[in-house]
């Protein structure tokens, strides 16, 4: 079944109030506050001299009735498929876009997954790190959610469709489902709806604004149990998920960096204020069903006796050539062993000829 009419007016209200919305959401706390209020209300508040205009336009039924791309369903709160975590919250979505699938959704979502945020100027070390936690929740049962972002949400949507088994990835678009953005990954945001799912609260066709990226992050941290910062900066925005998931009771949770690199500073404030520090999967699963309750499934297959050793020296430290053939290994077999390690998974290069042990 489709959506109901009022749920569909909605979605075609917040398409109609975009360029308005776009003003007041330079706040995140009022933006919050002002999609908590109902249809009249919202005319109201953001109509301006077009008020009569728009509730004449929102009062006809042929108003919501927006043509649906291919493979795009509807879904509103009211169908008993609608995710529990959104179904009941104050200011939550009243209907979603979905490509991929209601039933693929409705699994899914069956239990609150993990959402994976983070800065879109990562480093190499976050990158991995996000990609590394996502494929390892993933090939352990646990859904990833995160929005389409440049930077960490990007590289935990790789990790999650990476994993072995069903690819369990949700991401939660700023605009339309079908206007995929950054433009630069549409391809990746095809393959999200086509192996995961898409989702979004906007009408199909709507380009996203800053707003947007707002309203997107209450649905990210409503559909997860736990929130993972794997790195920011201290400013409100970069911060937002972790703060949304504080407010809500979800677990806030950050992985540690260096000291002295800026991405760090958000994980660190986050620890300092009592988040849970999260070095690989077996840190959050052992945080969302208890310690040792439930093991990371393999991602890997076992490594011989040279290669394991070649990888607890780059864990180590000696994560470069030079430095791993500095006690008289042989430079050949070194770069073979690291060959092998990064065919398989276990290691990625960074920068400055670097290499990362994926996690």
């Amino acid at each position: 079944m489709d959506a109901c009419l009022p749920c569909r007016r909605r979605a075609w209200l917040l398409g109609a109030l975009n360029a308005r919305l776009e003003y007041r959401g330079r706040d995140h706390a009022r933006l919050i506050a002002i999609l908590e209020l109902s249809d009249e209300e919202l005319i109201q508040a953001l109509g301006a001299g077009e008020r009569e205009s728009l509730l004449a336009r929102y009062a006809q039924p042929d108003a919501s009735r927006v043509p649906l791309p291919e493979g795009v369903r509807r879904i509103c709160r009211h169908d008993p498929r609608y995710p529990r975590a959104l179904a009941s919250g104050r200011g939550s979505p009243r209907m979603l876009h979905v490509s991929g699938g209601l039933a693929r959704l409705e699994a899914l979502l069956a239990e609150p997954g993990v959402a994976i945020v983070g800065t879109r100027r990562a480093s190499d070390y976050g990158m991995e790190v996000a990609y590394g936690l996502a494929r390892g929740l993933a090939a352990s049962g646990i859904t990833v959610v995160s929005g389409l972002a440049e930077g960490i949400p990007v590289a935990a949507h790789l990790g999650a469709l990476h994993a072995r088994g069903p690819a369990a990835t949700v991401t939660v678009a700023a605009g339309g489902v079908d206007v995929p953005h950054p433009a630069s990954w549409r391809a990746l945001h095809h393959r999200i709806a086509a192996e995961g799912c898409a989702l979004a609260e906007l009408p199909c066709g709507c380009a996203p604004r800053s707003w947007c990226h707002v309203a997107r992050a209450r649905i990210v941290v409503a559909l997860a149990r736990m929130v993972i910062v794997v790195e920011a900066g201290e400013r409100p925005a970069e911060l937002l998920h972790a703060r949304l998931a504080a407010a809500a009771g979800a677990i806030v949770a950050a992985v540690p960096g260096r000291v002295s690199a800026p991405a760090a500073h958000g994980p660190h404030l986050l620890l300092r204020e009592g988040a849970l520090l999260v070095r690989d999967p077996q840190d959050a699963l052992d945080a969302l069903h208890g310690v040792g309750e439930r093991r990371v499934a393999g991602t890997r297959p076992e490594l011989e006796p040279r290669l394991q050793a070649v990888l607890e020296q780059v864990g180590a430290g000696r994560d470069t050539v030079s430095k791993l053939t500095a006690r008289g290994a042989d430079t050949q077999e070194t770069l073979l062993a690291l060959a092998r390690l990064e065919l398989c998974g276990a290691v990625a290069r960074g920068d400055g000829g670097r290499y990362l042990v994926c996690v």
